[in-house]
């Protein structure tokens, strides 16, 4: 497992196939970790499997979907496989809440 971002508050890691997301996606770090992992999902081969875990964001915000759709976009538009999305508690429900749980394949997410 490998550090590939860490703002005050949150890290983004890559852990084999697994972008993941650690402690408190605000406004403020948000963009700059949106950027760091499009990035390593851009270093990708098409066609891999990849796995978004959010499991342990502990506070969440529309910045974390934001986040997180962007990823989505990002996935899809290079020809990645996503494996699974594994949410936090708190951020399944905001996704639910915001009505974006249609926008992500039902079979992947994980609570």
């Amino acid at each position: 497992m490998s550090v590939l971002m860490e703002v005050a508050s949150a890290r983004l890691l890559e852990d084999g196939s697994t972008l993941r997301v650690c402690g408190k996606v605000d406004f403020d770090g948000a963009a700059d970790m949106a950027e760091a992992g499009r990035e390593w999902l851009q270093s990708r081969a098409s066609g891999t499997s990849v796995c978004l875990d959010l499991s342990e964001v502990e506070h969440v915000s529309s910045a974390a979907l934001t986040m997180m759709l962007e990823w989505a976009r990002t996935i899809r538009r290079i020809g990645l496989s996503l494996n699974s999305i594994k949410l936090s508690a708190q951020l399944r429900q905001l996704t639910e809440l915001a009505g974006l749980d249609d926008l992500l394949p039902s079979s992947t997410v994980t609570a």
